[in-house]
């Protein structure tokens, strides 16, 4: 594989070649095209992933992964994702194979693999992209990272002398590797819920922790549904209107793994332990049990490890933002530079960090960082 090249200058840098950044670069595309129509300057648009195919997280994810809804309903804008064939949610490598043609039929610029290591103010305007191929110079920046590669060890009691495997979300590759083996799996959300699910079958024994009972939306109730009460939420909240929002619902959509499993009995929550022993784990009534693994499906945070140079002040656990007259769903650097952030939660636009999602926050900000770029 040929080492990627970089421009010295660009109009616009993607950090990142998920959803996201595939979801942005679409509408950027479609921005170039319409300059080129009206006999306006070229925009020059290069998104860096520093992954070495397409496929985002999703390359990651286990096989038996799930999307909260059918194809028909995970789509990015532009494309319909195609049928998997049983009407059934489609798996990791079925989106995978989607997040790949949708890059390739949109001719987006993705250069890969290449990590970012650090964006700076630089001195003639703009921002400058340090990466381990070499810098560019960006008129603007917009951040797509998504929160896969920041996830969340929380600091549990004992976790420094269990003898056991450890292993977190975003190392899970599926229930082979824990074939016969005594697992905790520690988590209340739809990671904890599929992994247990995931693991019933094959393990020794599965022992499942939440530290409330698990909540499960109604069976019919799937990411489609899921997007349209989010973005009623946060009209509601617009106009001053009280909303309950996607939390009234419940936790952990019941897609059919989990459905199944919960079911049959076999997924049954038990309060967390109150810590990990050096063979397994003991709880407050002063049981104890073995274990060879623990699972923490315990969240991520949002990954800007990138974004640390530039000092940027922060409101609410994230970097302060401006919503721009005109994009409602854009979210801007509130640090006058010319930086966006897309994709990482409700902050960036209700369900932005999902497909069906984020179409409207993507358009939002290609419209304002093009508008941005011709003032």
């Amino acid at each position: 594989m040929s080492l990627p090249s970089l421009p010295g200058t660009v109009d616009v840098c993607v950090v990142g070649g998920g959803q996201s950044a595939l979801a942005l670069g679409f509408y950027l595309r479609r921005a170039e095209r319409e300059r080129d129509r009206a006999g306006r300057p070229p925009l020059s648009v290069v998104l860096l992933d520093r992954r070495e195919r397409p496929g985002g997280a999703w390359l990651d994810a286990w096989p038996s992964l799930r999307l909260f809804s059918p194809a028909g309903y995970s789509s990015l804008p532009g494309r319909r994702m195609p049928a998997t064939g049983d009407d059934d949610n489609p798996d990791a490598a079925h989106v995978v194979h989607y997040l790949t043609d949708y890059e390739q039929r949109y001719d987006l610029d993705v250069r890969r693999p290449v990590l970012v290591a650090g964006v700076a103010d630089a001195p003639e305007g703009g921002l400058r992209v340090h990466t381990d191929h070499g810098d560019l110079l960006a008129r603007a920046v917009v951040s797509a990272t998504g929160t896969w590669d920041r996830p969340f060890w929380p600091g549990f009691p004992g976790a420094d002398v269990f003898a056991g495997r450890q292993l977190h979300t975003s190392d899970y590759r599926g229930p082979d590797d824990l074939a016969g083996s005594r697992v905790l799996v520690v988590g209340g959300g739809n990671s904890g819920a599929q992994i247990a699910a995931d693991l019933v079958h094959v393990a020794a024994t599965v022992r499942w922790v939440t530290r409330e009972p698990p909540r499960y939306l109604p069976d019919d109730v799937d990411g489609r549904v899921l997007f349209e009460v989010a973005t009623r939420a946060v009209s509601d909240r617009a106009a001053g209107r009280e909303s309950a929002g996607v939390g009234s619902l419940g936790d952990i959509v019941a897609v059919p793994p989990v459905r199944e499993a919960r079911d049959r009995g076999d997924l049954q929550a038990e309060p967390p332990p109150v810590a990990l022993t050096e063979q397994g784990a003991r709880w407050e009534d002063g049981r104890e049990v073995e274990l060879d693994a623990v699972v923490w499906a315990t969240g991520f945070r949002v990954a800007l490890g990138h974004l640390h140079g530039l000092g940027l002040s922060r409101s609410s656990g994230h970097p302060a933002t401006v919503a721009p007259d005109g994009s409602p769903n854009a979210v801007r650097c509130a640090d006058a530079r010319p930086l966006w952030f897309l994709g990482y939660g409700d902050w960036c636009g209700p369900a932005s960090a999902t497909l069906i999602g984020v179409g409207r926050p993507a358009r939002d900000t290609a419209e304002d960082v093009v508008r941005s770029l011709d003032d």
